[in-house]
């Protein structure tokens, strides 16, 4: 009984032990829910947001106080050069710094301008993110795929290499046949070494997105983007011009340099000093003053029309720099528009069981060259098709999710669907 408990405990051991160095394959889902909550640069963004708002709660404050003490000593003489009396001397005062009236509340518009711009940003990167994981999961999924084949038919070429070895065939063309399956095995390595290759950085490249070591093993859940067809031009047009990030952040840059326009003009009135004064000395007599105080600098109207001029340009600048982004934007929405339209078009030449179809073609000519009811031409061409068109899918399907992605990143709006699980391999 003891022995069959110990036999128990040792494969749940080792079945625990498996499954704890062989994890679940990822979904992108999950892969951007942990990139949205781990990603380094994230951070960064997320810190500068915080940082415009601390900045909010000072902007409209008036400047401390400042306090001026002075101390001396003090000796009276009469007319005859006498001593007359001498003691202390001391004065004290007190000034406030008091803004031109509307300066602070343009520093306050100036700051809650900083927020938005920290806000956009930050929105602006997690959707980017959010995108940058599944294209790159997609790529990576789509990597092994094409490996995994390239492997299979360079695995199938060597078989067959290795029976027609031993048959021994004698002539000319059986030997040429064995050749060209040695070529094709080993191009079929080659390619299969650089899609291992293309595997391992689109790895690299999501570990880094989602915070994790860059060496960390990672198996992505092989799933067919959801790819519906898109919102007409107008409609995207529309919801790029109102949510896209990059004209909303130059939208709040323009209105932030209106903001320091006014700041400029308002400027040219210096800041005065406000504030009560006591002085005491005791020398022949004991004198003390009590008064208030005002201070600022001269001239009173102090030029600055270049800072104002300065301020202006700028402003024409960001007018500009808007304008420009909007016609970058609208650019980008007909072009990832018109591509994602063409890879759905290719898409839709596809039956939805190319690949098994073409794999089951691939087996069934293997069997019938080995019968010699095909010659070898025809078996070498079929096992590279094979592969080309696994190669074709997959890359047609990371092109449109990468326009679907760029649609999204430029309107706002949200294309692609959820993802569906893709059949077991053939």
């Amino acid at each position: 009984m003891n022995s069959l408990l110990f036999r128990l405990s040792l494969i749940a051991g080792l079945a625990l032990a498996t499954v704890a160095a062989d994890p679940a394959p990822a979904t992108p889902d999950s892969l951007v829910a942990e990139a949205l909550s781990h990603n380094a640069e994230l951070g960064y963004y997320t810190a500068q947001l915080e940082a415009a708002r601390a900045e909010t709660k000072t902007a409209a404050r008036l400047a401390p106080p400042s306090v001026d003490l002075q101390g001396g000593q003090i000796r009276s003489k009469n007319l005859d050069h006498s001593l007359a009396g001498e003691g202390a001397l001391w004065s004290a005062s007190i000034r406030q710094t008091f803004e031109w009236p509307g300066r602070l509340s343009l520093r306050k518009a100036i700051a809650n301008q900083d927020v938005a711009l920290a806000t956009l940003g930050l929105g602006a990167f997690r959707r980017e993110l959010a995108g940058k994981v599944r294209e790159t999961a997609l790529g990576l999924s789509g990597a092994e795929e094409k490996a995994r084949v390239a492997r299979g038919v360079a695995d199938r070429f060597r078989a067959l290499r290795d029976v027609l070895v031993q048959r021994d065939p004698a002539g000319i063309a059986p030997q040429l046949e064995v050749r060209i399956l040695e070529a094709t095995e080993l191009t079929m390595r080659r390619r299969a070494a650089d899609f291992e290759r293309t595997a391992t950085a689109e790895r690299v490249e999501l570990n880094l997105l989602r915070g994790a070591a860059l060496d960390a093993s990672l198996a992505v859940a092989p799933v067919e983007p959801s790819l519906p067809a898109r919102p007409a031009l107008a409609d995207l047009m529309a919801a790029a011009n109102t949510n896209n990030f990059e004209l909303r952040t130059r939208a709040a840059e323009l209105a932030q340099q209106g903001f320091r326009v006014d700041l400029a003009r308002n400027e040219r009135w210096p800041a005065f000093q406000v504030g009560p004064s006591f002085a005491r000395q005791e020398g022949s007599s004991l004198d003390q003053s009590i008064g208030i105080g005002l201070s600022f600098p001269l001239p009173l109207w102090r030029n600055r029309d270049s800072n104002v001029a300065a301020a202006e340009a700028r402003r024409q600048q960001a007018a500009a720099l808007l304008e420009t982004s909007r016609r970058e934007v609208e650019r980008r929405v007909v072009t990832a528009a018109r591509g994602y339209d063409s890879h759905l078009a290719e898409l839709a030449n596809w039956r939805s069981d190319a690949v098994g179809h073409f794999a089951g073609a691939a087996e069934l000519a293997d069997r019938h060259y080995r019968l010699g009811a095909v010659p070898a031409t025809t078996y070498v061409e079929l096992q590279k098709q094979y592969l080309d068109a696994v190669e074709a899918l997959l890359d047609t399907r990371r092109a449109a999710l990468a326009a679907a992605v760029e649609l999204e990143q430029a309107t706002g709006l949200n294309v692609i669907g959820p993802a569906n699980a893709q059949p077991p391999r053939p």
